[in-house]
């Protein structure tokens, strides 16, 4: 199909799909309140967001993931279809975390709400310690996070500042680091834009990272390292 096929299949199915599981959100939260309902939903709209759009998405090192203890997945970001293809192919149960200011937006805040997502207030001071130290406990009490720790999409050949909170949420809860790389998705839906171009998606998964012995920055850099060399296919 051409890039106009795929771009009404998209706007024109893919946004009535993605209200319909928004709103479903609400009864899979009262019927389970783990909020595992909720994550087979998303999984389900990133699939049909995918699938809707063209897009394969090619897996490399699945078998890193650890499966039986909370993680902190971090990724690199580089385009708009990050979240469905992550959502769609990573096999472990999982919650976003995401800036708090996306919690208050109509609909979108609240389905992430039910679905027990995390909120991070980045601004300083004793809310921003608050709101990290609350994801920390969910942490250890057994949930799994995703955080695109350079905190906005890029595009560019060298990746960004990480940004701390994924690294402070790391050393409060113990929990390992899994490094990922995301690449193709800048070229689906430039930021902005409104085609939608498919595009060969690859997800590459490395080791995770264990966090005792290491401060902060040296998480940062580990990891860092780590996503360039799985973007460049080391």
């Amino acid at each position: 199909m051409n890039i106009l096929i795929r771009t009404l299949l998209v706007w024109g199915l893919g946004l009535p799909i993605t209200t319909v599981c928004f709103l479903s959100m609400i009864p899979a939260y009262l019927i389970d309140r783990s909020g595992n309902a909720a994550h087979s939903i998303a999984t389900f709209w990133a699939k049909a967001v995918m699938r809707l759009a063209g897009i394969h998405v090619s897996v490399r090192g699945i078998e890193n993931i650890p499966r039986h203890a909370p993680l902190i997945i971090l990724s690199c970001h580089r385009g708009a279809f990050d979240i469905p293809a992550l959502q769609s192919v990573l096999p472990v149960q999982f919650r976003w975390v995401a800036k708090k200011s996306l919690f208050k937006l109509p609909l979108v805040g609240w389905s992430m709400s039910l679905a027990g997502y995390i909120s991070i207030d980045r601004e300083k001071g004793a809310a921003a310690y608050k709101s990290i130290d609350a994801a920390a406990e969910k942490i250890k009490a057994g949930t799994s996070v995703l955080i695109f720790p350079e905190g906005t999409r890029n595009t560019g050949n060298e990746l960004l500042l990480f940004k701390k909170g994924g690294f402070t949420l790391a050393q409060r809860s113990g929990a390992a680091i899994v490094p990922v790389a995301i690449t193709g998705t800048e070229k689906i839906l430039k930021k902005g834009g409104f085609w939608v171009s498919p595009s060969k998606v690859i997800v590459s998964i490395g080791r995770p990272v264990p966090v005792a012995g290491h401060k902060e920055k040296e998480l940062r850099e580990i990891t860092r390292a780590a996503i360039e060399g799985l973007r460049r296919g080391r």
